[in-house]
């Protein structure tokens, strides 16, 4: 009986493991992408110190990435705003009516892996994201204009 309760168990996780840990597109882009703490940060290793928490040095230093410093329901909204077409030619790209609050982290030339160095840019721009599922949320930071 015992061992019948044990392959049992063992099958059951078989099927559920594989999607433990595992972050869907929504999921990736609140993480890569957002920050709505209001310590909006113009201290200089703002990047630095966002880009580690964020798990976006872990294998290799990612060298641009954007953090929108807004509501996620005012990200959320828009993909409901102005359809535009993506850099990869993609059609579900939606640009914001009005410009956001946001911190462009770019690779410096002397950062090398695993000692990832950026520089932090505070902007205020309008962004452009890719939208995808039911809800229609962002799953991926395209642009800002």
């Amino acid at each position: 009986m015992a061992l019948k309760l044990l392959v049992l168990v063992l099958l059951v996780l078989g099927c559920v493991q594989p999607s433990l840990g595992k972050e869907t597109a929504a999921e990736k882009f609140q993480r890569q992408h957002m920050d709505t703490s209001s310590s909006l940060s113009n201290d200089s290793n703002y990047c630095n110190q966002m880009m580690v928490r964020r798990n976006m040095t872990k294998d290799r230093c990612k060298p641009v990435n954007t953090f929108v410093h807004e509501s996620e329901a005012d990200v959320k909204a828009v993909c409901s705003q102005k359809n535009v077409t993506c850099k990869n030619g993609q059609t579900n790209c939606y640009e914001s009516n009005s410009t956001m609050h946001i911190t462009d982290c770019r690779e410096t030339g002397s950062s090398k892996y695993p000692n990832c160095a950026y520089k932090t840019s505070q902007l205020q721009k309008h962004i452009i994201v890719a939208c995808e599922g039911d809800p229609y949320v962002p799953v991926h930071y395209d642009a800002s204009v």
